[in-house]
């Protein structure tokens, strides 16, 4: 009988989160539902900004008539900056998101987290990277110190695999299986 195991998962696409500072009080609850969602948090710092730089981070909004409110919001209080990883991490993430407007994600997606946890459409309780080149920005804006390598995929990541991995493992595990326990029911428990 053959046991088939699930291949492992390489989770290839990151994503920044941040919880705002209007809802940092519901930081544990909004994390427990990332992780139910199949995220993974791979960093997380609690942080306050102050307004020079939120103009930084949202410079591409500059020039829009929320602008300045949106830069005294995001320098209100900390906020919570979270890199989160699975397949398809950016569109999952917008996803779970919901509409920017919150008031009109309550009725197109009312079990979004912006339905759950925003007010309004500058009010609305966490931010998501728009793609992949947005949140590698993004990330290395909050986590300066963050190595942001292109992950493989596809056949490169099992090159690297089979380069790298397996070799490794069979070697650790011949000799673990060529050591002769001094009690062998030790083993069998």
């Amino acid at each position: 009988m053959e046991i088939l195991m699930p291949e492992p998962q390489i989770y290839v696409e990151r994503t920044l989160a941040i919880i705002k500072p209007d809802v940092i009080n519901k930081e544990e609850e909004i994390e427990d539902l990332i992780l139910q969602s199949g995220f993974h948090i791979i960093q997380k710092r609690k942080l306050q900004l102050s307004p020079e730089q939120c103009s930084n981070f949202y410079a591409e909004q500059f020039g829009k008539v929320f602008f300045p409110n949106l830069t005294a919001y995001m320098s209100s209080g900390p906020i919570v900056a979270m890199v989160l990883a699975r397949n398809c991490a950016v569109s999952y993430w917008k996803e779970l998101l919901g509409p920017s407007n919150s008031l009109r994600a309550r009725i197109t997606h009312p079990h979004s987290l912006r339905a759950l946890y925003g007010t309004d459409e500058l009010r609305n309780g966490l931010h998501g990277s728009l793609s992949i080149s947005s949140a590698e920005k993004e990330i290395r804006f909050m986590f300066p110190e963050a190595i942001l390598e292109p992950v493989p995929t596809g056949q490169r990541a099992r090159d690297y695999l089979n380069l790298y991995v397996k070799p490794t493992l069979l070697a650790g595990l011949t000799a673990l299986c060529k050591e002769k326990p001094a009690d062998p029911m030790v083993c069998a428990a």
